[in-house]
Parts: C-alpha cells; sequence; structure tokens
C-alpha cells in the first residue's frame, strides 16, 4: 500500500540501548495522539478479544548524530511537520508535566535534541531525515 504521508522517528545514535527504546516508543505516542487519522482499526484475536489499534502504516527508525537531529527539527518547524520531541533532560524527569517543564527551558531553535518524530508528507519527511541512515 502506498501512502501520501511518512513516519519517521529519528535516535541520537550514542545513546544506551534501553535509552532509545524508551525515546521510540515515547515519541510514537506523540504521532498517535497528534495524528489520530492515522490509526489502524482495534485487533481482534481469533477468540474475539479486542486489542489496542496500531498506527496504520509504517514507522520507520533512523539513527542520526546532533547535527542531523538539529537540522530534521528545523526542516520540521519549517514545513510545518507534526512532531513529537524528546530532549536529553527529560531522562531526569519523572513524570509528563516535568517533561514539559524542560522542555519549554530548552533553547527553542536548538533544543538538546536526542529523539524527533515526523509524519507529514512523504516529500517533507524525506526532506527533513536527509542524512540519517535507518536504524541497524
Amino acid at each position: 500500500m502506498n501512502f501520501d504521508t511518512k513516519v519517521a522517528i529519528l535516535i541520537l545514535n550514542d545513546l544506551a540501548v534501553w535509552q532509545k527504546l524508551n525515546v521510540t516508543a515515547f515519541l510514537a505516542t506523540g504521532i498517535a495522539a497528534a495524528a489520530p487519522e492515522a490509526m489502524g482499526e482495534p485487533y481482534e484475536d481469533a477468540r474475539g478479544r479486542q486489542h489496542a489499534r496500531l498506527l496504520g502504516q509504517p514507522i520507520m527508525i533512523f539513527a542520526a548524530n546532533t547535527e542531523v537531529l538539529q537540522r530534521a527539527y528545523g526542516q520540521a518547524i519549517e514545513r510545518n511537520v507534526i512532531r513529537a520531541v524528546y530532549v536529553r533532560a527529560m531522562f531526569s524527569t519523572g513524570h509528563d508535566a516535568a517533561n514539559r517543564a524542560v522542555f519549554k527551558a530548552e533553547p527553542a531553535d536548538v533544543p538538546d535534541l536526542v529523539g524527533l518524530a515526523l509524519r507529514g508528507l512523504k516529500k517533507d519527511v524525506d526532506k527533513a531525515v536527509k542524512g540519517a541512515s535507518l536504524h541497524a
């Protein structure tokens, strides 16, 4: 199936594995919340039990250095792409309100990003993730 949109998550390449997984999970929920129309239908198993909906299109996961993350962030803002952000200071907080506070304290144009999720038109997301490589 072809999609007009693309979902990409960029993760700082030098994080610990647990941090990469944690950031990816948080960012995916941000895209799901910001784009409910992208969600598929609920899953049902062979016994008729209901399971949660998943995003209805693939999510591409990229490894990126700080420079690529910052460039992608700027491109996403310039092109008005849906974005979810995770900054380094969020590792030291314990709840959502604290996460929002530390993000707001970051420099607006160059936050200390460790992760960025994007959803938008393919051409816009492709431009933003240029220079990143698929995560291995």
